[in-house]
């Protein structure tokens, strides 16, 4: 996708005696994620994605949708480095993720994942709980407290760092996973059916989440089978028995 700052190029002329030479153009971005050709396969030949090509932009929001099966997780997880194509290629950020040798290190300092589960640790307060993903990284103990209780206060849960995760509702918890997730400041948000368990009271809330999230520029992808929470999206993607059935553009 070509960056609407480079200086347009204009082909076999050349500068006069009094023309100024022209700008040098300035290298587009590589696309947030991009995948080529990619097929996942499982025992007996069962194809969760079957040739899939897809491109998604920097600063992009796009939902992928699609009934259960279709491969709307695999495709997820193929991004997080969490599984590899059977053959293809997936980038992100213009690398392919098979040439990464630290792929714990690509996720830590790179990905902000999301899951339906939250995955939290029962025995540890919720601060804990967002520190966790900081430890590995330069980041020292007081900046990982003070980053954790800030992410906190941004999820509507200043005050209630020491609490275990048992003591909060299920919508509770699922906003300290999003705080969690954005500990390291990635610049690509993963999140696989975030809402699936929620009410739609703390659905909404979760979504509204994302929405300030992509609006500091990081790129968002979010599997859902929920149309209502696809529609927030800049973007549609519809899967069906492993490839793309349909795209929508929901916003300009």
């Amino acid at each position: 996708m070509s960056d609407p700052s480079a200086t347009p190029t204009t082909f076999g002329a050349r500068p006069g005696p009094t023309d100024e030479p022209a700008p040098r153009a300035v290298a587009a971005r590589p696309d947030a994620v991009e995948l080529r050709r990619v097929t996942k396969s499982y025992e007996r030949g069962f194809r969760a994605l079957d040739e899939i090509d897809l491109r998604i932009a920097q600063g992009e929001f796009v939902a992928v949708t699609g009934p259960s099966g279709c491969g709307k997780s695999t495709m997820l997880h193929l991004i997080a480095a969490l599984d590899t194509p059977t053959s293809g290629s997936v980038l992100v950020d213009g690398q392919d993720l098979l040439t990464i040798h630290d792929l714990s290190g690509y996720r830590r300092n790179h990905v902000g994942l999301v899951f339906q589960l939250h995955n939290l640790l029962a025995n540890q307060p919720i601060v804990a709980n967002v520190e966790v993903v900081m430890f590995g990284t330069r980041t020292a103990v007081h900046e990982r407290r003070a980053r954790a209780s800030e992410l906190l206060a941004q999820v509507d849960l200043a005050g209630r760092e020491h609490r275990l995760p048992t003591q909060l509702s299920g919508g509770e918890r699922q906003r300290v996973a999003v705080a969690r997730a954005l500990a390291n400041r990635p610049r690509l948000l993963l999140a696989d059916e975030p809402t699936g368990s929620l009410d739609s009271a703390s659905a909404a809330r979760i979504l509204a989440l994302f929405k300030q999230v992509h609006a500091t520029g990081v790129t968002v992808v979010l599997v859902t089978h929920d149309l209502s929470i696809a529609a927030a999206a800049d973007r549609t993607i519809q899967l069906r028995d492993g490839k793309v059935a349909e795209e929508v553009r929901t916003k300009p």
